[in-house]
């Protein structure tokens, strides 16, 4: 029976995903990710391959669940910031976008990302798992707490209005990935665009 890593079953699992998720960004430092194989990644983690079929099937597998574990720090802090209900809607706003940009500086949530014929789109986390679908329900809920408060317009259907703000982020994230020099001005261009389309319009003030 292979030794147990850790004070239980459960905290051996995490310690497990914890070294793979670590190898799997060491490997992306390396190489392009169509050249990495299941075998690459079990020896970078310490791992037999055979051990590695227990946690993925296969590469694409593995990178779902990389996802959703290197994901859960964003998700919490996202989760914070949003619940910080004495603050104004637009600060947390302004957080969110610098926390989630943050985020996906990592290698290997950048793969949500990534166009590649190893990775279809299909193949990338979605659904109540995904970590990204947690950041969008977080978000929703300060754009609703800013509506009803009367800081943002009402923009209608709140779930498109962040899905489509979600390109947005996207964009960022797909250039800090590209070019990470460019971090801090790609921050700032995200959150005026964000905040411009959730504040009043003028002829609405006047």
């Amino acid at each position: 029976m292979p030794r147990i890593r850790g004070a239980s079953i459960e905290e051996h699992h995490e310690m497990v995903w914890a070294d793979l998720v670590e190898a799997m960004r060491q490997l992306l430092l390396e190489r392009d990710y169509d050249s990495i194989n299941m075998g690459h990644i079990a020896a970078r983690a310490g791992l037999a391959r055979n051990t590695l079929y227990n946690y993925a099937r296969d590469k694409s597998a593995l990178v779902r669940a990389l996802t959703e574990q290197a994901g859960r720090p964003v998700v919490e802090r996202v989760a914070a910031i949003a619940a910080r209900s004495a603050d104004p809607a637009a600060e947390r706003m302004r957080e969110i976008v610098e926390a989630v940009l943050e985020a996906f500086t990592d290698q290997v949530l950048q793969l949500m990302f990534r166009p590649s014929p190893g990775l279809p789109v299909a193949e990338v986390p979605k659904g109540p798992d995904s970590p990204l679908h947690a950041i969008v329900v977080e978000v929703e809920n300060v754009v609703r707490d800013g509506i009803a408060r009367g800081e943002f317009r009402d923009v209608g259907d709140v779930h498109l209005a962040v899905e489509l703000l979600s390109g947005v982020m996207r964009a960022g994230a797909e250039r800090i990935g590209r070019a990470p020099a460019t971090f801090a001005a790609t921050v700032n261009a995200a959150r005026e665009i964000v905040l411009a389309s959730l504040a009043h319009r003028l002829d609405q003030q006047s």
